[in-house]
């Protein structure tokens, strides 16, 4: 609490100022009880004492400990110091309150030699905050995540999380902690731990979740193309982390600038483009696309005006010649990983 050059018989002090009896405590005589005081922390706190002009000796003390006699000044502390206030008023003002400054406080008044006091009780207010919380998470899809988040604050504080995702935000879950089983690439982004006790405004920390999962092709359509024009296949496909592409015309590979073709790679999608389409460039392609968890493929059909074809034949089921292929590939992203 308060430091006091009193030490432990600062009351037997206190009781020889008022003329005070030794073993008569100097809170005897009449008490008067008054409102609690309620302070956030680091404010500061006014302490009011009502006298009037029959009082002979007055003072503030904490628990056992002085702070003011009269205009003196025994507390060590310098956050403490005496108001000067009008006549009938004797108050002291505590500066940065800390949660070690709650408790009872005793403004004690001798008056025709009788004792009197006032008590009041500063209640401290501490606002939430976060003290501890997990840290970012990468996780495969299909596994159980447990996120953490603890904070603390007078009064206890409420806690809850809010998912944030390219789909919108929702509240999903009050408390400490959240767990998460079987985890899929939907349940991936931002995580928000919000506390709050009404004190101030809310604390919140984010942890953000990553969800790793294996390629899946979103968008790969067949393109007509005139002989002599210029052609482009696309490719598109969802994967984290990114899906690495290759393009196969049958069970040949296609290169970057090889065979009048130009492959570009941009975050999920891949280009094949043809400059100047000729007639043997029309047919079947495959797109391929592969990270660490997996791989996939589409068939995109390259057609000359008036060819027969569907226009919608993307994602088809490989042939057998092209499974083998799919199963060669597979075996060469292990071992690169």
């Amino acid at each position: 609490r308060f430091s006091s050059p009193g030490g432990v018989h600062a009351l037997k002090i206190f009781s020889l100022l008022f003329l005070v009896p030794a073993g008569v405590p100097a809170r005897s005589g009449e008490s008067y009880l008054k409102d609690n005081i309620t302070v956030r922390q680091g404010d500061s706190a006014v302490l009011k004492c009502n006298v009037d002009n029959k009082v002979s000796r007055v003072a503030w003390l904490n628990r056992t400990t002085i702070l003011f006699t009269g205009n003196e000044k025994w507390s060590l502390d310098p956050r403490v110091v005496l108001l000067n206030t009008a006549v009938t008023e004797y108050s002291i003002k505590i500066i940065n309150v800390n949660l070690y400054d709650e408790g009872p406080y005793v403004c004690s008044i001798l008056t025709n030699k009788k004792p009197e006091s006032t008590k009041v009780h500063l209640i401290v207010q501490v606002p939430a905050r976060i003290v501890n919380i997990s840290t970012d998470v990468s996780v495969n899809e299909g596994s159980n995540v447990s996120l953490m988040c603890l904070a603390i604050g007078r009064p206890e504080p409420s806690i809850f999380w809010k998912f944030r995702s390219s789909k919108g935000n929702r509240i999903i879950t009050e408390g400490e902690y959240v767990e998460m089983t079987g985890i899929t690439k939907d349940m991936s982004g931002s995580y928000d731990c919000i506390t709050s006790n009404d004190i101030s405004p809310p604390d919140v920390r984010t942890v953000q979740v990553t969800v790793n999962y294996p390629p899946v092709i979103s968008r790969a359509r067949s393109t007509g193309t005139a002989v002599g024009q210029k052609g482009v296949l696309w490719c598109e496909a969802s994967a984290i982390p990114l899906a690495d592409f290759q393009w196969y015309k049958g069970e040949r590979r296609l290169f970057n600038g090889l065979n009048r073709v130009k492959i570009e790679n941009k975050g999920k999608q891949s280009m094949l483009t043809f400059f100047n389409v000729s007639e043997e460039d029309y047919g079947n392609y495959t797109c391929v696309a592969m990270n660490t968890l997996g791989i996939t493929n589409a068939s995109i059909i390259l057609y000359g005006p008036g060819a027969i074809h569907d226009v919608n034949n993307a994602a088809l089921l490989p042939t057998s010649s092209f499974l083998l292929l799919t199963l060669v590939l597979t075996l060469s992203v292990l071992c690169k990983f």
